[in-house]
């Protein structure tokens, strides 16, 4: 089962693997889903922000921002986008839109994409053609219930040689943004490679070491602006039958690394089986944590209500039960066409 990601002109992954799932009994089953349903007395409410693709920041982001209650946004950047050559970085969009973020006293921050839903990949060049990264990239499944979804790309970051490559650029990042932007976060864990077609050695256990690498890495160069992993399935594993959730959240507290997801979704019965207790058990202990509402969350239905999911219901959900201080919200959010309120 897998959910296809929407995100403008830049397309995002979301895939929950269930191959495996019931392996591993050893490791522990994640915390009790009710005790992610107890509401936190006195919880403050997130800072509100608009989410978009780079590519979208003129068209749908600047007529947005001067809202008094949105404090600025998070863009969505291509590997691509920031390496056109090999070694050779070009940061001029993410300048261009801080300086006019900055006037507004707005703030940003950006989502390094190195996954996509769709072609074209997005990934750059040299790293798909250059034997030194055989291959550079893996295909992905892309379905779920809210439709069948085209082959994804994800980079092989469980190669040694492209993980070393993404760390060059997330050093080039901070050497440029650190301290100046509020934020900087890997894509959601979710993935689904397709073995049949797979020719880069990929293996769970290796995504998963290579993720917790690029966390670490990040955090390291990232000393003044927050560095936030979004975590929200993990491939092989389902209800932490293989500790890579737990594993996870005890990482980012150890290291002082912020976590998030993409969205938020009101006691979801799968989310509630992964990620979303550890973010309830784990409120307080995070840094920072930070969560999306995207384009397809507003296709679901609260199972309460049989209605799509208010404003108020992600909001409450969001701070009550996940902890998250900052959400992102889409563009297109229905409220947003709403007059602006504090």
């Amino acid at each position: 089962m897998v959910t296809k990601r929407i995100a403008a002109n830049v397309g995002m992954l979301m895939t929950i693997t269930l191959t495996g799932a019931a392996g591993t009994a050893a490791a522990a089953p994640a915390p009790s889903s009710a005790k992610a349903s107890v509401p936190a007395t006195g919880a403050k409410a997130p800072t509100n922000y608009l989410y978009a693709s780079i590519g979208d920041f003129d068209a749908k982001v600047k007529p947005l921002i001067d809202r008094p209650d949105i404090a600025g946004v998070q863009l969505v950047v291509p590997w691509k986008a920031l390496e056109k050559k090999k070694g050779r970085y070009d940061f001029s969009s993410i300048d261009q839109a801080l300086k006019y973020l900055q006037a507004r006293h707005k703030k940003l921050f950006i989502q390094v994409q190195d996954r996509f839903f769709a072609p074209p990949s997005r990934l750059p060049d040299y790293l798909l053609s250059d034997p030194k990264y055989k291959g550079g990239a893996a295909p992905t499944k892309n379905e779920s219930g809210l439709g069948p979804g085209r082959p994804g790309t994800v980079a092989a970051q469980w190669n040694p040689e492209v993980r070393g490559r993404f760390q060059h650029l997330l050093k080039a990042l901070a050497q440029r943004f650190d301290g100046r932007l509020a934020g900087v976060n890997l894509p959601e864990t979710a993935t689904e490679v397709d073995r049949k077609k797979d020719h880069t050695g990929y293996s769970d256990d290796a995504y998963f070491s290579a993720e917790l690498a690029n966390m670490a890495y990040g955090k390291k160069v990232f000393t003044k602006t927050p560095f936030i992993q979004y975590v929200n399935f993990w491939p092989g594993e389902w209800n932490n039958s293989r500790n890579y959730m737990k594993r996870t959240f005890e990482f980012a507290a150890s290291h002082g690394i912020g976590l998030g997801g993409p969205d938020i979704l009101p006691d979801r019965p799968a989310q509630m089986q992964n990620s979303y207790p550890f973010f309830n058990k784990y409120r307080g202990r995070l840094p920072l944590v930070a969560m999306a509402v995207q384009e397809p969350d507003f296709q679901y239905k609260s199972p309460k209500t049989k209605k799509p999911y208010t404003r108020k219901e992600f909001t409450d959900f969001g701070r009550n039960t996940l902890g998250v201080d900052a959400i992102f919200w889409a563009t297109s959010t229905p409220w947003l066409r709403q007059p602006a309120t504090r």
